[in-house]
């Protein structure tokens, strides 16, 4: 099974996070399943990090580099069609980047592997 990760759930993962539910966790773990992570992931960590809100060491780009290979998380692109997804989605919830991941999953036909209920609203599966 393809699974797409949430922003948060990528640092959770990576960062050994209690918050992670353990049906998030086995699939994350399950090797027989790709794990991807979206470059609207990335984009967020980046602003993220480069406003101080958040901190990755030893530096944003090493650390997201050296992640997705020490996991084999696969790297998602955005494409026309991702993009171009959103526009059908109602506004159930404001935040771009996570309209964006629910298109991808759509699109992708892979759960959304997230703790935000808001989500819950969209027709995309939610893996928690």
């Amino acid at each position: 099974m393809r699974i797409l990760l949430d922003t948060h759930t990528f640092l959770w993962w990576v960062l050994r996070s209690p918050n992670l539910s353990e049906a998030a966790t086995e699939a994350i773990a399950d090797r027989r399943n790709e794990v991807l992570l979206s470059a609207a992931s990335v984009w967020e960590l980046m602003i993220k990090a480069s406003r101080g809100k958040i901190q990755l060491d030893p530096d944003p780009l090493s650390f997201v580099r050296q992640q997705v290979a020490l996991n084999g998380f696969v790297p998602l692109p955005v494409t026309l069609e991702h993009a171009m997804g959103v526009y059908a989605l109602p506004h159930h919830h404001g935040d771009p980047f996570d309209r964006l991941l629910v298109a991808q999953a759509l699109a992708e036909d892979a759960p959304l592997v997230t703790a935000d209920r808001r989500l819950d609203a969209y027709p995309a599966t939610i893996l928690w």
